[in-house]
């Protein structure tokens, strides 16, 4: 998937892929002017989106409602180097969720594929290009 990034102003930086596009900017206590999320929030909303996509679709192909399901995602800091040491993902379950498929919920959260993605991650490569020699 190629994205283009753009710098729109302040401390905006955008991402612009297929039909759609995603605003980030920084909260406004490091300059920023808060009028989107930060780019790290959306990397920690993609990890709890994806999980819930999994959740969603294993409810539903055993027709179990899902409007009373709710995911709470938190982290933990590591004082030292001030990185998230774990993400921990707690699935808020209704009274009358199915007692049989407890554990098979979180298997299914545990398919995440951007979780599997922080478990076993890509290379990132950054090089640089001069606009004139860039193919259109």
């Amino acid at each position: 998937m190629e994205m283009k990034i753009d710098f729109p102003g302040g401390l905006r930086v955008n991402a612009h892929f297929g039909q759609f596009s995603v605003q980030t900017d920084q909260p406004a206590d490091d300059g920023g002017e808060n009028s989107a999320p930060s780019p790290f929030a959306l990397f920690l909303a993609a990890l709890g989106t994806c999980a819930g996509h999994y959740i969603l679709s294993f409810c539903r192909q055993r027709g179990i409602p899902t409007q009373n399901i709710r995911l709470i995602q938190s982290t933990e800091k590591d004082p030292g180097t001030k990185l998230i040491s774990k993400i921990r993902v707690e699935i808020q379950l209704p009274p009358d969720f199915p007692e049989k498929y407890r554990g098979a919920v979180i298997k299914a959260a545990d398919q995440c594929t951007v979780k599997k993605h922080l478990q076993h991650p890509p290379a990132v490569e950054i090089v640089t290009s001069r606009a004139d020699e860039m193919s259109t």
